[in-house]
C-alpha cells in the first residue's frame, strides 16, 4: 500500500512490450497467495537521490533505493527509476561502512563512491520519515561508501529520453561531490516533485560536518565538471 506522505514519482519510461495477458494476471494473483517472497520482505528502507555514471558526467538520473540492513556495516539495495508500482528496476547498490571500505583490496576501492556530499548537501533523502528519524538514519551513513551498478538508463524525469529496454553493459555509477555537479534542472525537478527543501536539509545536517572524515573518490570526477564549489566536510582523502 502506498504511503500517503510520500509524493508519487512515476517512471520516466514505459518499457517496450505488450500488456499482460489475462492468464498472466491470474497466475500472478495465484502466486501472490501461494508463493513466499521472503528475500524481498526486509527491503523496507527507502532513500532517494541522484546518480551519475562514473566518467560520464552527463549521464545523470534519479535513483530510488529500497534497502535491507544486513548488519551494522552493510546494506544492500535495489534501485528503481520511481516509487510507484510501475517503476522500473534499473540497478543495485551495496553500501558499506568506512571500516569495511578500509579493509578492501586497493584495486577494489576505486569502484566505491563516497557518500558524505550526498548527505551533507541535503541531496539524499528518506521520503516519508519524520525529519528527526531521517537525520538519525543518515547520520549512521556518514563516511560510508557505495558500489552501484545500473543496468538500465530509462531517462530523466525532466524530459531526456532513455532506452525502452536494458541496452548495453552495466555501468558503474558515482556520487556527486561538489555543488554544481548535478544538473540544475534535474535537481530542481527532483526537489519540486519529491517536495524536498534541500536548503533546509543542508542546514539541519551541518551538525554532521564534525563527523565527516576525508573520503576516497571525492575528486575522482572533479576535472569532468565546470564551475563547481566544495562543501564543508567533503574532502578527498588523497589531498
Amino acid at each position: 500500500m502506498a504511503n500517503p506522505t510520500i509524493p508519487e514519482r512515476k517512471s520516466p519510461m514505459e518499457p517496450a512490450g505488450e500488456g499482460r495477458s489475462l492468464w498472466r494476471k491470474t497466475l500472478e494473483a495465484g502466486a501472490a497467495l501461494i508463493q513466499d517472497t521472503t528475500p524481498l520482505k526486509d527491503f523496507d528502507i527507502y532513500v532517494a537521490g541522484l546518480h551519475c555514471a562514473k566518467d560520464e558526467p552527463d549521464m545523470q538520473m534519479e535513483a530510488h533505493h529500497y534497502c535491507r540492513q544486513v548488519n551494522q556495516d552493510l546494506l544492500q539495495c535495489t534501485i528503481f527509476d520511481g516509487n510507484t508500482i510501475d517503476a522500473n528496476l534499473i540497478g543495485i547498490e551495496y553500501i558499506i561502512s568506512e571500516r569495511l571500505f578500509e579493509e578492501l583490496p586497493d584495486d577494489e576501492k576505486p569502484s566505491w563512491h563516497p557518500h558524505n556530499y550526498e548527505i551533507l548537501s541535503g541531496q539524499l533523502v528518506a521520503p516519508g520519515l519524520p525529519e528527526i528519524a531521517e537525520r538519525a538514519f543518515l547520520k549512521e551513513l556518514m563516511n560510508s561508501y557505495g558500489k552501484t551498478w545500473h543496468t538500465w538508463h530509462t531517462g530523466r524525469h525532466d524530459g531526456e529520453a532513455g532506452d525502452p529496454l536494458p541496452f548495453g553493459e552495466a555501468k558503474l555509477m558515482w556520487s556527486f561531490n561538489r555543488d554544481g555537479e548535478a544538473d540544475e534542472s534535474l535537481k530542481q525537478n527532483f526537489n519540486r516533485n519529491m517536495e524536498v527543501d534541500e536548503a533546509d536539509k543542508r542546514n539541519q545536517r551541518a551538525r554532521f560536518v564534525d563527523l565527516a572524515h576525508p573520503q576516497h573518490g571525492v575528486d575522482a570526477m572533479a576535472a569532468q565538471f565546470e564551475d563547481t564549489e566544495p562543501l564543508p566536510g567533503v574532502v578527498d582523502a588523497d589531498e
